[in-house]
């Protein structure tokens, strides 16, 4: 058995984990060979590998990014890319792949295993934990605890100056980032992509804050938007996945408060920063665990599934449904976070 594996998508921490252990368990108890992926999709696609054995993921479980590399290529919008991708991998030999990503790599996976006969195991990696079919996903955590820290921080410059500090973290259409992080991290309001949100509602809570004397921060998700307004966006310009870039709605926010309110207020967009270092603990562990059930389901033949973490369980469930609909935030765990808004 021939297995290859792919890393799509954006980069997070934990990539590195799961690559380890699929090599691991995959040669040591199975007998298998690997063959690492370029580039996410984009090395089916053009026939781009890099040999993968035990020695190749020596010492990567601390390691972010992704020793394969990655990226945003869609190779079912290629000119001929379902055939390049059966060519490739029939060149190579491989007879499963184990794609590991969020909602639009393992869409792909989805369809080349439903559609093409491509035999695929499915991975879920994605910091904006939205993947509906898993509690969890390897990234998420690690995401979370860098933004906690970043709003920690940002706590004591703001008090010293009383500033409003607006903090912009990732999370394009789910709020998980933001929900998480701004309620570990003292935040006095936090914005999401699935509630809209009232400008002069925050106006009035920063303004509280400061008749306490207490310099506010603002938690916001690239992807919220205001009553009546749009996502604020970086380009029109879309990826190979429809997508666009998102980006200034923090600026945009911190510039509405100080015009409304004539406080100063600053903003600090944490970006990539948010999925670069090294993986938290339970990512670790999370991911590892991902990887040694995904070689088991190529073991068993159990194709066009995905790993997801029920509870403490690793179950499988079908690739199609697990990237049918994305996991949102809950009207009813916003709300509790709304106590501490004001």
């Amino acid at each position: 058995m021939r297995v290859g594996v792919l890393t799509g998508g954006g980069d997070c921490p934990g990539l590195n984990a799961v690559i380890r252990a699929v090599v691991r368990k995959g040669v040591q108890e199975y007998g298998y060979d690997f063959v690492g992926f370029r580039d996410g999709w984009r090395g089916p696609l053009e026939g781009d590998t890099v040999p993968l054995d035990i020695p190749a993921v020596r010492g990567i479980l601390p390691r972010g990014g992704t020793i394969l590399g990655s990226s945003r290529t869609n190779p079912l919008k290629s000119q001929d890319g379902i055939r390049r991708v059966k060519d490739n991998l029939a060149k190579e030999e491989v007879d499963a792949l184990i794609a590991i990503g969020g909602e639009d790599t393992l869409g792909v996976a989805a369809r080349l295993s439903g559609e093409y006969g491509i035999r695929c195991v499915g991975v879920p990696k994605t910091i904006d934990n939205d993947l509906s079919a898993t509690d969890y996903t390897f990234g998420f955590d690690t995401a979370v605890n860098i933004a906690t820290e970043a709003i920690d921080r940002l706590h004591t410059t703001a008090e010293s100056h009383m500033r409003v500090l607006v903090v912009e973290v990732m999370g394009r259409h789910a709020g998980w980032i933001a929900l998480h992080s701004g309620l570990a991290g003292g935040a006095n309001v936090i914005l999401i992509p699935e509630q809209r949100f009232d400008i002069d509602q925050i106006c009035a809570w920063v303004e509280s804050r400061f008749k306490i004397r207490y310099a506010p921060i603002v938690v916001v998700a690239e992807g919220a938007m205001p009553k009546g307004g749009d996502a604020v966006l970086k380009d029109e310009s879309l990826d190979s996945f429809g997508h666009v870039r998102l980006s200034g709605i923090g600026e945009w926010l911190a510039k509405e408060i100080e015009k409304r309110t004539g406080k100063e207020a600053r903003t600090t967009v944490l970006g990539h920063v948010q999925r670069g270092g090294t993986p938290s603990a339970f990512d670790r562990w999370l991911a590892t665990r991902f990887g040694l059930h995904a070689i088991d389901a190529v073991r068993d033949e159990d194709y066009g599934k995905m790993v997801a973490l029920r509870g403490t369980d690793i179950v499988r469930v079908p690739l199609g449904e697990a990237t049918a609909r994305l996991k949102t935030v809950d009207p009813s765990l916003y709300a509790e976070a709304e106590v501490f808004f004001g």
